[in-house]
């Protein structure tokens, strides 16, 4: 299955983990590196491991669509550049539908196992998983449903809502991806203020206005 993957990984300044990532998906058919205009060494990390790098203006959203249309195998594979896939990643989904992996912080902290459940509530409940959840998806499905949204912050959730239940399911391997954001803005705080974030944007608040509060 390997060799039918494109990975297409998004960055921006992402040399402190970057490396790592591109170790975890060794063998796959291609791997894009989408730069936003880092500063630091992550397009010279990219290039030393033969991946191919494109530029694009920074936003997670827009980068993933160029790394989209370049990318020439049957799946593509969304993968932030702090996440590191398992053992068992290369597995289809379903046909016709898309597949997210289970989701684990990279701290023993046992505040991040009680956001690391919380998360696989919010999928079984909402079928919403994130991006540091990567996807997999065919294709010909993402063109199907319009492509990835061009949006600098919540692109995850609007392609989750454009696939809908039906058409996400869970792999059966685990993803481990930084803790940094927890560390830095708190496990309590910071889940509060992705909450709030995500309520704002169903509430049809811009994007743009989400992001400031994102931070």
């Amino acid at each position: 299955m390997k060799n039918q993957i494109s990975v297409i990984i998004p960055t921006l300044n992402a040399a402190a983990h970057l490396q790592a990532c591109l170790d975890a998906i060794a063998g796959a058919a291609e791997v894009i590196v989408v730069d936003g205009g880092s500063t630091d060494d992550t397009l010279a990390i990219a290039r030393r491991a033969n991946a191919r790098t494109l530029t694009a203006p920074p936003g997670r959203g827009g980068q993933m669509r160029v790394g989209a249309a370049a990318a020439q195998s049957p799946y593509l594979l969304f993968l932030h550049a702090d996440t590191i896939l398992g053992p068992g990643w290369a597995q289809s989904p379903p046909a016709g539908q898309g597949g997210y992996y289970r989701l684990r912080f990279a701290t023993p902290r046992r505040a991040a196992r009680r956001l690391e459940a919380l998360v696989r509530l919010r999928c079984r409940l909402f079928a919403l998983p994130y991006g540091d959840q990567a996807l997999l998806i065919a294709a010909d499905l993402l063109a199907q449903i319009g492509g990835i949204p061009d949006l600098p912050l919540m692109e995850d959730v609007a392609l989750a809502r454009r696939l809908g239940r039906a058409r996400l399911c869970q792999l059966p391997a685990t993803v481990t991806t930084a803790a940094t954001r927890y560390t830095h803005g708190g496990y309590i705080i910071r889940p509060l203020r992705n909450a709030l974030c995500l309520a704002l944007y169903f509430a049809g608040l811009p994007v743009r206005y989400i992001k400031m509060l994102y931070g």
